[in-house]
């Protein structure tokens, strides 16, 4: 029932990095532990980037396989496989089943794209479809919104002889 408490923190294992200010553990093994970080929590994951005020990682057979991420807002980034785009995500919480791929995000979500935006109190992201599920408040508030900017109109190119 002993507890590890660690501060200025920075773990790395393959590609995962995590800092914070603080951690606590009750193993100091990754084979099946949890793991609860505070204070500008800084996650670095393949091709994602979160920061947080505090998280909650849980590793089985020394994967990290699911991270629970507060933050007010926590924030996420996600460079796209095979693309040179990047998604920005933020939200109150985040929950990251790694396994899967796939990000939940909650209390005030907002994803955006290629300057598209959606958001919503719930909204669900496929990392390997490439797939935004968004939902609305049960209780009839927020509703799903979406802003949509439309790629710019090539415009005729001017030379200075048709400048007056």
């Amino acid at each position: 029932s002993s507890m590890m408490m660690f501060h200025g923190l920075r773990l790395s294992q393959g590609t995962t990095n995590i800092e914070a200010d603080e951690g606590r553990a009750s193993k100091i093994d990754f084979e099946d532990s949890v793991w609860h970080f505070t204070g500008n929590v800084v996650i670095d994951v393949e091709a994602g980037h979160i920061e947080s005020e505090s998280a909650e990682l849980r590793f089985t057979d020394t994967q990290l396989r699911c991270a629970i991420i507060e933050g007010s807002p926590a924030t996420f980034e996600l460079r796209r496989p095979g693309s040179e785009e990047t998604t920005y995500a933020q939200a109150g919480k985040l929950k990251y089943d790694l396994t899967a791929g796939i990000v939940e995000f909650s209390d005030d979500a907002i994803i955006t794209e290629g300057g598209n935006q959606i958001s919503s109190s719930f909204l669900m992201y496929n990392i390997t479809e490439q797939r935004i599920n968004a939902q609305s408040s049960a209780d009839g508030g927020e509703k799903v919104k979406i802003t949509v900017i439309p790629e710019a109109v090539a415009k005729p190119e001017v030379t200075e002889e048709e400048i007056p």
